[in-house]
Order: structure tokens, then sequence, then C-alpha cells
């Protein structure tokens, strides 16, 4: 059916507004997470390139077992009736979105400054939305970390897959999760993972190369719409997206940083928005309404991408 992709775009993003995220015991990215965290006993030697071709080899069996196992869920939702099928695909796919949780994230970390308990906004900031160390940070560095993560996460856990799955359906949008899980548990330059997760961070770099650059164009787009300063979000996002680490996560904190008129600073890695005003709580909630506008907006492309896609492909039954 030639909407049925775009339909199950709408429907997956109107899913998770709806119902959120379940308990992780539930959870199929908690599932894998915890899965991971297994294999990760059984292949990790402690020699470079041993670990190396064991992390490539972990990728590649994810993906292909994750991939499969979609593609026979995919095939045997097509035998029941259109509408069940429909709805059964919308929350397989919903199940790799986190547009709901991160809202509610996010404004965790906001409520607890407005109670001026700058304690509990780093606590949930770190227990919700980053990695690094939070206990030290002070309140523009909780809120600027909010905002980036928002930001981030706007392209990771809401517009990447969504993307995959209009270009390939359930499996690649759930081979996308499953890349973005391994990065996120490997993916980081210590002694560790320096060798075991050069393939996940790197295949996932390339995965998210795309993503990052549609919802960065997003943010602009979404403050031109929204009220914000969409030529200072384009200006920032052309000026400091290449200064972080990541080949592609300045691009959606950049043109964030430059919508609200923040400077966005992890201190002693890049400053985005340099000369900007330092963030407040209130910032916080204004990201949040540019996010939901992205999303929007990325949902409305992708639908004509899935259009496009389908008009060369057979009917689905």
């Amino acid at each position: 059916m030639k909407w049925k992709r775009v339909l199950i775009l709408w429907l997956a993003l109107g899913l998770d507004e709806w119902l959120g995220d379940p308990p992780n015991r539930w959870h199929p990215v908690a599932w894998l997470g915890s899965l991971i965290a297994r294999v990760e006993r059984w292949v990790r030697c402690a020699h470079p390139w041993r670990d190396f071709w064991a992390g490539l080899a972990v990728w590649l069996g994810g993906a292909a077992l994750v991939g499969g196992g979609l593609r026979l869920l995919s095939v045997v939702l097509n035998q029941f009736p259109r509408p069940l099928a429909a709805l059964g695909e919308a929350i397989l796919l919903k199940l790799s979105l986190a547009q709901r949780g991160l809202r509610q994230a996010a404004l965790a970390v906001e409520g607890a400054l407005q109670r001026v308990d700058l304690a509990e906004a780093r606590r949930q900031l770190a227990w919700h939305l980053v990695s690094r160390e939070t206990g030290q940070l002070n309140e523009a560095q909780v809120v600027g970390a909010t905002i980036e993560s928002i930001a981030e996460n706007t392209s990771d856990g809401i517009l990447a897959p969504l993307l995959y799955y209009a270009l390939g359906g359930l499996p690649l949008a759930w081979v996308y999760r499953f890349a973005n899980t391994l990065d996120s548990m490997w993916g980081y330059r210590n002694a560790r993972y320096e060798w075991l997760g050069k393939a996940a961070a790197r295949l996932d770099d390339l995965l998210n190369w795309l993503p990052a650059r549609m919802t960065a164009l997003a943010l602009v787009t979404a403050a031109a719409l929204g009220g914000e300063d969409a030529r200072r979000a384009m200006v920032i996002l052309r000026r400091d997206a290449r200064t972080t680490a990541s080949p592609n996560a300045g691009y959606p904190m950049s043109a964030m940083a430059g919508a609200l008129g923040v400077e966005l600073e992890k201190v002693g890695h890049y400053r985005l928005g340099q000369g900007l005003t330092p963030p407040t709580a209130r910032d916080i909630r204004r990201a949040v309404r540019l996010m939901h506008r992205a999303v929007l907006l990325g949902v409305a492309l992708l639908g004509l991408v899935s259009l496009l896609c389908s008009a060369h492909k057979k009917p689905d039954r």
C-alpha cells in the first residue's frame, strides 16, 4: 500500500507520545543492551587487533540477527489484516523512538533547577541524559548539557530511526537502533574500549552522518517557524558544527545553540555558540519546543521519502 509507511511514521510518533517507554524488562533496546553486555564478557581479550575483529564481528552478527529477526516479524505481520498489521508495525517502530522519554528527562532537570536543587538536577542529568561526570557542573553547565542532549537525541533517538524506517522498513530501523546501542556502550576512547568499540564507533558515525545533518536543518527551519532565530542558527551551525570530536553531534547541537542564542560548552572539549549568553533553566523548555517542531518537520519530509521509495517497489500485498 503506497501510503502505508507514511501512516506508520505518524502513528509510531503518536504512540510514543501516548504510551511512552515500557519498563526496561519489556523494552527491546534494554534487551539489546543486556545482550551486548553479556557478549562483551565472551569476546573481550585485551589484545588490540583481536578486540577490533571481535568488535566488528559482533557488529556484523548483531546487525544480521536484528535485521533478519525484524524481517521475519514484518513477514508475519503482513499475514494479518491490514489495520492490525499496520498497528503492529507502528508499535515495533515506536519502540525504537525516545521523544516522550527525552522530553520527560529534560523537564525533570528543569524542575529540579526551578526548585533550586542543583544536586538533584545533576543527578537527573547523569541518570537520564549524559554519560559525562556531572558532580562539579554549575547551573549553566547542567542546562547546557541538557540542551545538548535534547539536540543530539533529536537525531539519534527520533529522526534517525524514522529515516531508516522510511528507507528500509523495520529491519533497517532496528539495525540502526542496534548499532547506536552498541556505540553507546562500546564507543569510548579508553583502554577498555579503544579497540573493541572502534568498529562500532566508526560505523555509528557513518549511519548518523545523514540524520545529524537532516536534524540540524530541521532545527533551523523549526526556529524560523517557531519565533526563534533561524539566521543565527545557520550561522552558528556553519561555524561550529565541526568543532566537536564527533563528526555528527556538532550539527544538531550547534543549530540548537544558535536558534536559542545560548553558548553550549563541554569544558575542555568544545564551545558551541561562543560569545552568546549562558543558558538558563527556561531555555530547556524552549529547546523541547524546538525539538517537537523539528521532529514534525522531519517526519513530514520522511513521509515524502517513503512515498518516493515505495514508487519503485511492488505493493506489500
